[in-house]
């Protein structure tokens, strides 16, 4: 890639497309210069837009802290850097001692699910795939995750039983990939969006899983191919450098990235990174090159740490964690791999808190603490949980890591993931079957940064209540409208919940995102104030969040007055939610308006419980396996029930039984109230 800049003016980014044998340059010019300015004009505009980059752009962003390259030039990373990938120590396929001693059950299982690919046809992804993206907004995402799954059951086949018999169908898999014009999503599609272009080859998640995949193929079998014919490791190498390897060489403005300082990143970086990252040690010859290469890589890193907040908290929730924070110990663990074990930042805070996270936002198995899109169940990443555990010197995490492995049958059933992760977790088989598996049951976390809080009843017991809670700002990554909102569990189990999100589709990530109604606060545990919903911006943010615990009590407040537009009509309104522990869970509000009487003013609550009226001031709310009771106050407020039947299959999985919102209307509210509502066990 070559980048010409002229002082004040275009940058011009000339390309060579080694296919076409052709030259491709874009222009990017900022807006400063579309006309003429004046010079005093320009000085003016320039101050400005320095102001607008310093208070706006960063959003989430700390201090530039730029562990990871500084991590890379004490150890010499040049120096140290493997030559081949061999040296990283996993086993291969000519390692048929580790083969042979897997547990005689995982070694059938793995053969059978090759045989069952063994007549696989591969498909033909057609343009009208792509295209629904387009026309109905449908992501169309099982047409690409098929095939992926039939190449990764075959080459673990291949690895367990080894006697040449699935070879065959790898090579139809890896030609089938290499037919292909792109390996990504229809939904990451860059404009024009619709179809993959072929001479702008661009890099999603879905090419970094591919390039991944595709990478440790040719690893593992190059050999085994060239005994065949020597086109298929050639042309396999060809299209991993040409659609994945060489783009990411050439180009910063992938905006996953982070490299043009464009938006903030999130998930997606260390995500995509970490199979990059794979990619360039296994497929780059030129020594040179490849440190070149693992240098970008740990520099957009740092971009995604620089910006993460010092707690460790991870505003996208913890089943994306699966892919922040622990990508981003993939990354770590594989640079320390690569470089004979001398890159290693464990010892420092960011990165054991953004491990601890993971517990530290967890209710009980298998259920986690669901702000934004994440999941309310994840079965997470036990290996990485634990592995991560051991490396910053954490037992708390590192046995949980055993505990849900145990949870999820380890040893029992085949790992999932790709072909190098799975190749990870039965390394450590063994181990973690002996490990200690300890249940992660904190008594309370708070992080300062991300504004996000929990407690339970008894440290050690998932007995008795539960509750977590947010304040933050409403431009978080995978953003609800939910500054203020809680969680309430009682044994474990839902009973104020977040809904979640329904299945992706094109609106989801579009200028619509509120329209669909997860995303409201009003189907959130908030209030709808005047009649108006929060509004979704950073400058829509919590006020003067506090949390405090101690063994008697803990107590959360936020005032979430600035999360509504100035036609909600409030000054202040201090939400507050305290749990007495081993006795009850309370709600307070302490608000100020401006006005009232245009629209009512209610106070929203979600359950997946069975909610009742037993009696004035009592609702009845019967979850799994326990009942409570909600008390309020039929002064201040009447409630009104509504069910509401859950059709999206995603939302489905998690609440088959439907949702209840219990919508508290406040009876003449005033310019100056409170209210209070507590939920209690039923004695």
């Amino acid at each position: 890639m070559l980048s010409l800049a002229c002082s004040y003016g275009p940058i011009i980014s000339i390309a060579y497309n080694k296919r076409f044998q052709v030259f491709r340059c874009r222009i990017w010019i900022n807006f400063l210069f579309l006309k003429r300015i004046p010079k005093t004009h320009f000085m003016k505009k320039l101050t400005l837009l320095f102001l607008i980059s310093f208070f706006i752009i960063p959003g989430f962003s700390q201090e530039k802290r730029d562990l990871l390259q500084k991590e890379s030039v004490e150890i010499s990373l040049a120096k140290n850097l493997i030559k081949d990938f061999s040296e990283i120590g996993l086993p291969t396929y000519s390692d048929r001692d580790f083969w042979k001693t897997l547990p005689e059950n995982l070694r059938k299982k793995y053969i059978l699910e090759a045989e069952a690919k063994l007549t696989y046809d591969w498909p033909v992804v057609k343009a009208t795939d792509y295209l629904e993206i387009i026309r109905s907004g449908e992501r169309k995402q099982e047409v690409y995750a098929a095939p992926r799954s039939a190449l990764v059951a075959l080459v673990m086949g291949e690895l367990a039983e080894g006697k040449g018999r699935f070879l065959d169908q790898i090579i139809n898999g890896v030609w089938y990939y290499s037919e292909q014009t792109w390996w990504g999503w229809s939904a990451h599609l860059p404009e024009p969006a619709g179809l993959p272009d072929i001479d702008n080859p661009s890099i999603d998640l879905g090419v970094g899983e591919i390039a991944n995949i595709l990478s440790w193929t040719w690893y593992l079998f190059q050999n085994k191919f060239d005994e065949v014919h020597p086109f298929v490791s050639k042309r396999l190498k060809d299209e991993i450098m040409f659609k994945a390897i060489i783009p990411y060489y050439e180009r910063e403005d992938f905006w996953w990235m982070g490299l043009d300082g464009s938006r903030t990143v999130n998930n997606w970086n260390p995500w995509t990174n970490h199979n990059m990252l794979t990619a360039i040690l296994i497929m780059e010859d030129n020594q040179e090159q490849k440190v070149t290469g693992v240098q970008k890589v740990i520099r957009s890193l740092d971009v995604f740490l620089n910006q993460y907040p010092d707690d460790g908290g991870c505003d996208e929730g913890p089943s994306y964690w699966g892919r922040a924070g622990a990508s981003l110990y993939q990354c770590l663990d594989l640079l320390k791999r690569a470089t004979h074990r001398q890159f290693n930042v464990y010892n420092n805070l960011l990165i054991q808190n953004m491990g601890s996270y993971i517990y530290k936002a967890y209710i009980d198995y298998p259920y986690f603490i669901n702000f934004a899109d994440a999941d309310a169940t994840t079965g997470s990443r036990p290996q990485i949980i634990y592995s991560y555990g051991k490396d910053i010197n954490n037992p708390v995490m590192q046995n949980f890591g055993a505990y849900l492995a145990k949870k999820q049958g380890w040893g029992t059933e085949i790992p999932d993931g790709k072909i190098d992760e799975q190749i990870m977790q039965l390394t450590l088989l063994d181990e973690i079957q002996k490990a200690p598996a300890e249940n992660a049951l904190i008594p309370d976390f708070w992080l300062p940064n991300t504004e996000v809080a929990g407690a339970r009843d008894k440290a050690g017991s998932a007995k008795g209540f539960f509750f977590a809670a947010k304040g933050g700002h409403n431009d978080e990554n995978h953003n609800h409208n939910d500054i203020g909102s809680c969680v309430l569990y009682f044994n474990g189990k839902p009973c104020l919940v977040d809904i979640g999100r329904e299945n992706y589709v094109a609106k989801t990530f579009s200028d619509r995102r509120y329209e669909i109604w997860t995303m409201q606060s009003q189907f959130h545990n908030l209030p709808k104030i005047n009649g108006v919903d929060q509004k979704e911006g950073r400058q829509y943010a919590a006020k003067n969040t506090s949390f405090s615990a101690d063994p008697k009590k803990a107590v959360f407040s936020t005032d979430i007055a600035s999360a509504y537009i100035e036609e909600a009509g409030v000054k202040k309104w201090v939400r507050t939610y305290r749990l007495d522990r081993g006795k009850k869970f309370t709600i307070l509000d302490d608000y100020e308006l401006s006005e009232t009487g245009k629209s009512p003013t209610t106070l929203n609550f979600v359950s997946s419980n069975k909610v009742t009226e037993i009696a004035p001031g009592l609702l009845s709310l019967q979850g799994d396996g326990f009942t409570l009771e909600m008390k309020y106050n039929t002064k201040t407020v009447s409630p009104s029930i509504e069910f509401y039947e859950v059709t999206d299959s995603k939302l489905k999985y998690f609440w088959p039984g439907g949702i209840t919102r219990i919508v508290f209307t406040v009876k003449n509210p005033g310019l100056k109230g409170n209210n209070k509502i507590e939920v209690a066990k039923v004695n």
